[in-house]
């Protein structure tokens, strides 16, 4: 049996998630530690069994503190690029627990996103920050806004990057119709031989899936697809900026950024921002205009 999104196209359930990670996993994928491990100096180490972070760099005179969280299976490496253009900030790069290499932790088991955020809540109010500005790709994104809304008083601001407030509508579709099903597809994918056996064979041919554990990423894709924050967008108090990639059809770019306009209507503080052409990885796409557009979000 399958279903039908807003292009009319039947989608077969054991393609739904496959479908979904191929829109919100990255092609590249990493386990390199950038810069100085948390806890050399200054604070107390910060320990996670959901996540490791790393820090970069030193606070200029107008420096801030920048909180960086890639997306989905996705590691630190995805912000290499950017991180060179960042002098006189200090970066804390995020690598969730199960994505890229890095064991998977106490995210093999039960709820992710909102633990996640609670861990990065409880690293960002262990150690003294100025100004602390989180930069979300994809699920990252999903996670900045989480923080900013449950945890109002630890963030400056947001930067989210190519990501909708509602997960499904990343494939057109809705909490309501997806996520129930991808909660279906979960259980399967996870709690059955033949199962488990399909998943890995759709990570192996998905970019950036193979070096990630298939339990931590069927769970992600489950709560990506029942979250929907747009009724919540009103109450995000920080500044909240939206980037979001082109495509290179004129037409399509048009609908790209209608549809990013529509989505993001009820953040009164939301500034949005689209950048082409480019697909899903605009820091890889397009590293100058993407760093200009970080570098103006900053001032």
């Amino acid at each position: 049996m399958g279903m039908k999104f807003h292009n009319s196209m039947p989608i077969d359930r054991r393609v739904l998630l496959t479908m979904l990670a191929g829109s919100l996993i990255a092609p590249l994928s990493g386990t390199e530690v950038i810069g100085q491990a948390i806890g050399a100096t200054g604070p107390a180490p910060f320990s996670s069994n959901r996540l490791r972070i790393t820090r970069r760099g030193t606070l200029g005179p107008a420096g801030r503190d920048i909180v960086l969280i890639p997306g989905l299976a996705s590691g630190p490496s995805i912000w290499n690029g950017l991180a060179g253009q960042l002098s006189g900030h200090r970066l804390h790069l995020v690598h969730v627990a199960g994505f890229a290499g890095l064991g998977a932790g106490a995210n093999a088991t039960g709820p992710m996103l909102s633990p996640l955020t609670a861990e990065l809540a409880r690293y960002i109010s262990s150690r003294p920050m100025r100004q602390p500005t989180l930069i979300g790709h994809s699920m990252g994104g999903t996670l900045a806004m989480m923080l900013a809304l449950r945890h109002s008083r630890a963030v400056n601001r947001i930067m989210v990057v190519d990501m909708l407030p509602e997960g499904a509508a990343m494939l057109g579709g809705t909490a309501q119709g997806v996520g129930y099903l991808a909660s279906q597809l979960n259980g399967y994918f996870t709690g059955t031989k033949a199962g488990r056996q399909i998943f890995a064979r759709m990570l192996m041919q998905t970019p950036g899936g193979q070096d990630s554990d298939p339990r931590v990423i069927a769970q992600a894709l489950t709560e990506l697809a029942e979250i929907d924050l747009t009724s919540r967008l009103k109450d995000i108090a920080c500044p909240l900026e939206v980037v979001y990639a082109l495509p290179a059809e004129r037409d399509m770019a048009t609908d790209q950024s209608r549809r990013y306009r529509q989505a993001y209507a009820k953040a009164p503080r939301a500034s949005l921002v689209g950048i082409g052409p480019g697909g899903h990885m605009l820091m890889i796409d397009q590293p100058e205009k993407f760093a200009s557009t970080v570098r103006k979000f900053l001032k």
